[in-house]
C-alpha cells in the first residue's frame, strides 16, 4: 500500500512559506510539490479555516502564515487536515462470528491503537518552530547551501 505524504508535505510548504515572507501563490508551492496547484488551495482552504494560513487575491496576492510558528504542533496540522488515517495497518472483517478472527482484530486494534496515542503524542511536541530550527541549523552545517535549500522552484 502506498503512503501517505500529505502531512510531510503540507509541513514542507508551511516551513517553504517561512522562509518567503511575503505571500506564495498555490501555482509556486504546487511547483515546488511537484503537484498541482487545485490540491495545494484545497489543503491550504482547510489551515486556513483552522486559522494557520491566509490568501489575499489579486496581483502580489499569495498564501501567508497567520500563525506563530512555536504555538503550532505537528498535532494541530494533522487534526486540520482532517486525522488522515496514519497506518495502512487494518484488520479482515469478512467473518466476524470467526473467533480467531476475533482474536487477531482485538491484538491488532489495541495495538495499532497504543501506536497511534504514542505518535500523536510525539506529533503535540513538535511545533512549527522546532522544525523551522532544525532547517536552520541543517543549512548551517551544510558548508556550500544551495538554491534548492531554501525553495525547489527556479
Amino acid at each position: 500500500m502506498r503512503s501517505n505524504s500529505q502531512l510531510s508535505g503540507i509541513l514542507h510548504v508551511l516551513l517553504h512559506m517561512a522562509e518567503q515572507g511575503g505571500p506564495v501563490t498555490s501555482e509556486a508551492l504546487a511547483m515546488m510539490m511537484q503537484t498541482n496547484p487545485v490540491v495545494i488551495r484545497r489543503i491550504m482552504a482547510g489551515l486556513r479555516d483552522s486559522g494557520y494560513v491566509r490568501s489575499e487575491k489579486g496581483h502580489g496576492g499569495g498564501w501567508t502564515l497567520a500563525c506563530d510558528l512555536a504555538a503550532v504542533t505537528l498535532r494541530d496540522i494533522y487534526d486540520s487536515l482532517g486525522r488522515p488515517s496514519l497506518f495502512a495497518i487494518g484488520h479482515r472483517s469478512e467473518h466476524p462470528d470467526c473467533l480467531v478472527e476475533q482474536a487477531v482484530n482485538a491484538a491488532l486494534d489495541t495495538s495499532i491503537q497504543a501506536a497511534e496515542a504514542l505518535l500523536l503524542s510525539r506529533l503535540d511536541a513538535i511545533t512549527l518552530a522546532a522544525l523551522s530550527a532544525d532547517f536552520h541549523d541543517r543549512l548551517v552545517r551544510r558548508k556550500r547551501p544551495s538554491k534548492g535549500d531554501v525553495c525547489h522552484a527556479g
